[in-house]
């Protein structure tokens, strides 16, 4: 079999997370540490079919294992023809815990790091799923720019916590942390979103924000605020669209692996009607034809509803609650079949 030249991106569950938070689009699975061979074992299970493959041992919390610096070693010993990247992303969890770790990421040419807010300390601390997670915030924070690594500020916004969103940028602007950045030369960023509606964040459906409910202050900073659209509005829009939603990958392929070796595309929530198999279970020949084909019961069902349908069985032409058009799509997806399959 000739080896398929689409880059295959591999993200592994390999050490579990410490939060707990409400708005996990993966949804919440189990703590469990993996073996550290099972990380040559999966990617063995893809080598005699692509190319290139690029393995990441964290899935939900990035270097939440007190190895990180060999994993990270590792990690790039065993991907092939295509070496893991950094992103925004990093362990706040770990940065107050560990004097090092900001000196690794450094070490990585990391500029920034990305910081999620739910509110203030009580409303932070309960969306996050841990004591003490605001408090971290704000440490996390000072360590990154004593260390000239600038802060990202992102907040996820609903009905309960609009105005304490609001506190938190004023509490940006008290904290001077735009300054502060501009004296290393980099910028400090703040912004505000619903998130997506799947996984953890599906069950805040009853308090997603309204459109004109988002305060004034924060409609700045609400990234591509002139494609969110109310619910109804969506509706609308939709009603007479006879096309498919359904997910595709165009050139990469990306997996999330669970810790039990259940295998998902990086596509929406990891539940069993998303799941291509398990590389435990599953012949490796029928499970890569399937990732080719997208062969999975969810995308399945997918072909077969228009989202003219999905809007006239789902949809509330009602609603207020602001969505994207691709987001919204997804969440009536999703509903379908849960439907289906229930």
């Amino acid at each position: 079999m000739e080896k398929i030249n689409k880059k295959l991106i591999l993200a592994v569950d390999m050490y579990g997370c410490p939060n707990r938070c409400k708005h996990c689009w993966l949804g919440h699975m189990n703590n469990k540490n993996m073996k550290e061979s099972d990380d040559g074992f999966i990617v063995n299970f893809f080598k005699p079919y692509f190319n290139s493959i690029t393995y990441y041992s964290w899935l939900r919390e990035p270097d939440f294992t007190d190895d990180y610096i060999n994993r990270w070693k590792r990690d790039n010993q065993i991907s092939i023809n295509s070496k893991p990247q950094r992103f925004e992303l990093a362990s706040f969890f770990r940065l107050v815990r560990d004097k090092k770790y900001v000196r690794f990421l450094k070490s990585l040419n990391v500029n920034s790091v990305q910081l999620t807010f739910f509110g203030l300390k009580k409303l932070t601390d309960k969306y996050v799923g841990r004591n003490g997670a605001f408090e971290e915030l704000l440490q996390a924070t000072e360590i990154l720019i004593n260390n000239k690594i600038a802060p990202r500020w992102q907040a996820f916004i609903n009905q309960e916590n609009s105005q304490e969103i609001v506190g938190i940028l004023k509490l940006s602007e008290t904290l001077n942390l735009r300054e502060r950045c501009r004296a290393f030369n980099r910028d400090f960023i703040f912004f505000v979103h619903s998130g997506s509606c799947d996984g953890e964040n599906r069950k805040l459906y009853d308090i997603r924000i309204n459109k004109e409910d988002i305060p004034k202050e924060l409609i700045t900073y609400y990234p591509d605020l002139k494609n969110m659209y109310a619910e109804s509005e969506l509706c609308n829009m939709l009603k007479n669209d006879y096309s498919h939603f359904v997910y595709h990958n165009d050139n990469d392929i990306v997996l999330n692996i669970s810790n039990e070796f259940d295998v998902y595309f990086n596509f929406t929530h990891m539940l069993d009607n998303w799941k291509i198999g398990n590389l435990k279970l599953n012949n490796p020949d029928e499970m890569v034809k399937n990732i080719l084909t997208e062969n999975i019961p969810a995308l399945n069902i997918a072909r077969e509803i228009t989202i003219a349908e999905l809007v006239e069985r789902y949809g509330n032409f009602r609603s207020h609650k602001i969505f994207d058009s691709y987001d919204y799509k997804a969440y009536l997806l999703n509903k379908h079949i849960d439907n289906v399959c229930s």
